[in-house]
């Protein structure tokens, strides 16, 4: 009997890499899409230091508060609240927390923190209004922003 011999060779077709762009623009434009920007500070901060500093779990469920003075938009700095973008009074911080409140879902609204990145020269009556306010919305749960620093 004739021995036959297969036709087939072991080389293997190369791997088409014709449809490798569009994956990696699909990526790219997924991640562009996806990604959260960080907001614009309409105020210079500058956090005091602590020893002692946790980092929030749930970045998802914190507003957060920024009191300093406002960037030099003209020769006079004042210290100004801002809330998303924006500035309020301290008047305003009740209602604008409570309309941050709302957005979320109302199974959640029990864990929501309020944080507050207050500049070091910021005077104390103005963050005590603040959280006068924040007790009026019902936000108890406030924590204080800071760099983990040395101490004194």
């Amino acid at each position: 009997m004739a021995k036959f011999k297969s036709k087939k060779s072991n080389i293997r077709p190369e791997i088409s890499t014709a449809s490798l762009p569009d994956i990696i623009f699909m990526l790219l434009f997924f991640f562009m899409v996806v990604t959260v920007l960080r907001k614009d500070m309409l105020v210079n901060i500058q956090l005091p230091s602590a020893s002692e500093v946790q980092k929030l779990e749930h970045r998802s469920l914190v507003n957060h508060i920024y009191i300093g003075q406002s960037k030099p938009i003209s020769d006079q700095a004042i210290n100004r609240i801002q809330i998303n973008d924006a500035f309020v009074n301290k008047d305003q911080v009740e209602v604008a927390i409570r309309q941050l409140v709302a957005q979320k879902p109302e199974n959640l609204h029990s864990r929501l923190t309020t944080s507050l990145q207050i500049d070091k020269a910021v005077q104390m009556g103005l963050i005590t209004d603040v959280k006068t306010q924040l007790r009026k919305a019902n936000q108890l749960k406030v924590n204080y922003a800071a760099y983990v620093g040395g101490g004194r």
